[in-house]
């Protein structure tokens, strides 16, 4: 992909979501020796994708030769089929100005996630950060999908979905549609900062929307931690909502089709990765369909980096090792 560089050669893998990009470089043994991050990189909501990929693939570069670099494979939110085009251009763009010649390879979030956390090529994968999506793989390809649909049409249970349930119970409970609820607060404070939430009563409506409407849809993710502590508090509208995303959650996977406990499923992104509330719930209602044990995707540039490093005709043993990393 490059030319003749002295040292041996390497590989680099990014995965980039919504709320940040991380890459990492490796060598052919799987040995990682930079890492990188940015911006998120969503194509459908990020203000400068190009920039955000450029600066996670220069971080990992840091110190090495360009030069050295033979394959890389670039995992994107929103590469799927009706996103292809912008995400090749896209990657393209930021390989270029990274210094790296030659196309990286452009897969989905999706892909570079599940080869985060096993190395068989067949199972399932359910993810929740910014958005949402499960999807089921043979040979390491995901063959269907359910979910995934964006902030407008979809991604339930999401980071984007949990912010906006919040911002809508806070604005019910103010109007008094609905009970009170300490969102209220909790988010006037997240949303607005300790001057704002100290709004009367009847300007905080108006503050909220300004705020929320002000900003790309992917800020609403920030406030799934506030969601979080409001309903370990005990709040019952908080608990209510995670219950909710945890139910739609747990459709979007079974709609996968029949589950096989004997192939690995894994778990993907900040709210099913952490010791969230909803994760728990979530593992707790896949533990009821007979898996106990999901395994979870930790590090997604190093399942991009495994994938490159396959398809110059690396093992599992050095797909582990990048998983170990």
């Amino acid at each position: 992909m490059t030319g003749a560089a002295a040292g041996p050669a390497l590989v680099l893998g990014l995965d980039a979501g919504g709320t940040g990009s991380r890459a990492l470089a490796a060598t052919a043994q799987g040995e990682v020796l930079g890492r990188g991050s940015g911006a998120g990189a969503n194509q459908h909501s990020a203000p400068d994708p190009a920039a955000a990929l450029t600066e996670a693939l220069c971080g990992a570069l840091a110190g090495l030769d360009p030069g050295r670099v033979t394959a890389g494979v670039l995992g994107l939110a929103g590469a799927g089929p009706a996103g292809r085009a912008e995400a090749e251009r896209l990657a393209g763009t930021a390989w270029a100005r990274a210094g790296l010649t030659g196309r990286p390879a452009v897969v989905t979030d999706l892909a570079v996630a599940f080869a985060a956390a096993t190395v068989r090529p067949d199972g399932a994968l359910l993810l929740a950060g910014t958005g949402a999506v499960s999807a089921l793989f043979r040979e390491r390809v995901a063959v269907r999908r359910c979910d995934g649909y964006g902030w407008l049409l979809g991604d339930e249970g999401s980071g984007v979905w949990l912010g906006r349930e919040a911002v809508r119970a806070a604005l019910s409970a103010l109007d008094g549609r609905a009970e009170p609820t300490a969102l209220v607060p909790a988010v006037a404070r997240a949303l607005l900062g300790d001057d704002g939430a100290g709004a009367a009563s009847d300007d905080l409506p108006q503050a909220l929307l300004g705020a929320v409407y002000a900003a790309a849809p992917a800020r609403l993710a920030g406030l799934a931690p506030v969601l979080d502590a409001a309903a370990r508090a005990g709040d019952a509208v908080a608990l209510r909502i995670v219950a909710e995303a945890a139910e739609r959650l747990l459709r979007s996977a079974l709609a996968l089709g029949p589950v096989d406990p004997d192939a690995p499923f894994v778990l993907a992104g900040s709210l099913l990765t952490r010791p969230t509330l909803l994760a728990a719930r979530v593992r707790s209602g896949l533990a009821a369909e007979g898996l106990a044990a999901p395994l979870a995707a930790e590090d997604g540039a190093a399942g991009a980096a495994a994938l490159a490093l396959r398809g110059l005709g690396a093992d599992d043993a050095v797909h582990v090792r990048l998983l170990l990393g």
